[in-house]
């Protein structure tokens, strides 16, 4: 049977037409499964507590190289503020408007389009393999991170893989992720005793006592940078006393902060931190709590064959090199990490979760052909 052809703009344009908000799948992952089923690939659905997740295969020998993605959006905002509908994925002068377009299912499909060509010369000498959720955009519970812990109890050798985020800034190809920093959420709640302004010594003020652990938590400089990394950096996101009056001292007052951390520091060794620093901090008749949010670990690639092979493939079909770079936010990279070395190749992310997120038709091709290109340059160097 001969290997379909996979055009990456319809293909994009099918995926855009679902409407997978988080954590609704709106039946974009069965888009995919069926279109790599048609491929050859093995799919295997890997749900957890309402979560749509898929990992798919073509091979059973390595290497095993992997693309990883999410089919999931975020929420288009008013649906009235958009040129055309944000699920229409309507295509006016050679640009595909839609929800998704860049961040990420316009990815998704180059890879696709690109694996289908591959296929229909030949095939690959080792094993393809996707990795696609339906919770990145959320809280990235039960997506990613659960479908790596499956493979790993059970085995599952990936070896390298390529996450299909927009990574790219100006222009095509000018930029590829080869980390990205930690994230910690962490809510504080001082709790005292509410009184009235006149009479301090009989209540318990919480707003000094957060304010100055704020102060000192905001001046403390956690570290001196890491390899390719920028320091890491704490900052407070709010403070917030549910106090109407004038005359009453507050029994409650709350505080949000987030720190962005780079390899040099784990969550697990800032959560201690904090909770030395809170227990320092209480004192008057004020005590403090905390709750945090631990999305994942910073992750770096060393820059090294596969790094330079992704550079030279992208340098050779689109006349740039892609600078390998660390900034930005997080992705479910910072998960796959732990099963293989990882990095981010994709599109411009100029209007990435923005009102008419948008991509040129001719830049969904172009990407198509750089993923190709990155595909048999790997099994070239890594296979055999």
């Amino acid at each position: 049977m001969a290997t379909p052809f996979i055009d990456p703009v319809l293909l994009t344009r099918d995926l855009i037409r679902k409407p997978s908000v988080t954590p609704v799948n709106a039946g974009a992952i069965e888009v995919v499964a069926q279109t790599l089923e048609s491929l050859g690939f093995t799919c295997r659905r890997m749900d957890f507590d309402g979560i749509v997740n898929l990992y798919a295969r073509l091979g059973a020998e390595g290497p095993n190289l992997c693309f990883a993605g999410h089919t999931d959006v975020v929420p288009p905002g008013p649906e009235s503020d958009w040129s055309r509908g944000p699920f229409e994925a309507e295509v006016v002068d050679g640009m595909l408007y839609g929800r998704g377009a860049v961040d990420m299912k316009g990815g998704i499909a180059a890879w696709i389009a690109a694996v289908a060509e591959r296929l229909a010369k030949g095939g690959v000498p080792g094993s393809l393999s996707f990795l696609i959720t339906g919770d990145e955009e959320g809280r990235a519970t039960h997506g990613t991170k659960l479908v790596v812990q499956a493979l790993k109890a059970e085995g599952e050798r990936i070896d390298h893989c390529i996450v299909g985020e927009p990574s790219s800034q100006q222009r095509l190809g000018d930029c590829m992720k080869i980390g990205r920093r930690g994230s910690l959420n962490v809510w504080i709640t001082a709790r005292g005793r509410q009184g009235h302004v006149a009479y301090p010594e009989r209540g318990a003020n919480p707003i000094p006592v957060l304010v100055r652990l704020l102060n000192r938590l905001e001046e403390t400089r956690l570290d001196e940078g890491y390899e390719a990394f920028q320091p890491s950096n704490l900052e407070l996101t709010t403070i917030d006393v549910d106090n109407p009056a004038t005359n009453v001292i507050p029994a409650v007052a709350t505080a949000r902060l987030n720190i962005r951390f780079n390899p040099a520091r784990t969550g697990a060794d800032l959560i201690a931190w904090l909770e030395d620093e809170l227990r320092a901090a209480e004192g008057g008749g004020v005590t403090l709590s905390m709750e945090t949010l631990h999305s994942g670990d910073a992750f770096l690639t060393p820059e090294g064959d596969f790094t330079h092979l992704v550079q030279d493939a992208v340098e050779a079909e689109l006349g740039v090199r892609p600078t390998a770079s660390t900034t930005g936010g997080t992705s479910d990279a910072r998960f796959i990490k732990d099963l293989c070395p990882v990095l981010e190749l994709g599109l411009v992310g100029q209007t990435m979760h923005q009102i008419d997120e948008r991509v040129p038709e001719a830049e969904l091709r172009a990407l198509a052909g750089a993923y190709g290109r990155v595909i048999d340059a790997y099994f070239a160097r890594f296979s055999g």
